[in-house]
């Protein structure tokens, strides 16, 4: 599909495909920390319900320092 709609100004960002794989495993290096991070948080409340409150709230932080760290990957990757 994405062949398909290939322009001839793709092919003259050609030189930019190593910057754009490494966007792309900066991403899912965040998503699978974020998985990770969830998975434990789960387990955490499970184990102690009672900090439930605390385990989401630091869950939250952790999430979004990681999907800070990702979106700066990809700046950078794109730069």
């Amino acid at each position: 599909m994405m062949f398909a709609m290939a322009t001839p100004a793709m092919a003259q960002d050609a030189f930019s495909m190593p910057a754009q794989i490494g966007a792309g495993l900066a991403v899912i290096g965040a998503g699978l920390g974020i998985g990770m991070l969830a998975k434990g948080a789960v387990e955490s409340v499970a184990r102690q319900p009672e900090a439930s409150g605390t385990i989401q709230t630091l869950m939250i932080i952790a999430a979004a320092l990681i999907e800070g760290v990702a979106f700066f990957a990809v700046i950078v990757c794109n730069q």
